[in-house]
């Protein structure tokens, strides 16, 4: 699959001006450069987590000591991770950065990722999760930093979907 390696640069560009220092994430192919760039980075630290779950725990970790983190994950990630979102960073008030991938939308080819696709952005809204699709590499900076800002002044997750016309090249 051809992820577009030039706009994971200015996604995680995105990620630096905001001063995100921790990202947590399980590999996905989507977040591939993502991944090995925050991996690459010495002024970030990566956290590769077994289960998404945990990410959110890292999450809540870095806000209580004042540190800004990202979380990466696809929407079957972010489907297992509900129970700590909700109980944890919704519950004690949170601040969450989410990216992810939105897998099963649009043009996907891959079956397994349909059912996913399709419950994702309603179940982002059921929960009262702000959501911004990510499609046009332009808006990155300034969409990251609106979700961050969000986040930091409602105390809650953000949800920024990373779509197949940003992720993807044909």
């Amino acid at each position: 699959m051809p992820v577009s390696l030039a706009n994971s640069q200015v996604i995680y560009e995105a990620l630096k001006a905001c001063d995100v220092k921790i990202m947590s994430a399980l590999p996905e192919t989507w977040l591939v450069h993502l991944i090995r760039m925050a991996d690459d980075d010495p002024e970030v630290t990566l956290i590769r987590v077994a289960k998404e779950e945990e990410a959110i725990g890292i999450s809540a970790g870095a806000h209580l000591a004042g540190v800004s983190s990202a979380l990466l994950m696809q929407n079957h990630g972010f489907l297992a991770a509900i129970n700590p979102i909700v109980s944890l960073a919704q519950l004690y008030k949170i601040p969450l950065l989410m990216l992810i991938s939105y897998r099963g939308h649009m043009g996907e080819r891959d079956p397994w990722q349909t059912q996913g696709g399709m419950i994702t952005e309603p179940l982002l809204r059921t929960l009262g999760i702000p959501v911004w699709h990510l499609s046009n590499p332009n808006d990155a900076r300034r969409r990251i930093k609106d979700a961050q800002t969000l986040a930091h002044a409602s105390l809650s997750p953000v949800a920024v979907l990373l779509t197949r016309e940003l992720m993807w090249e044909e």
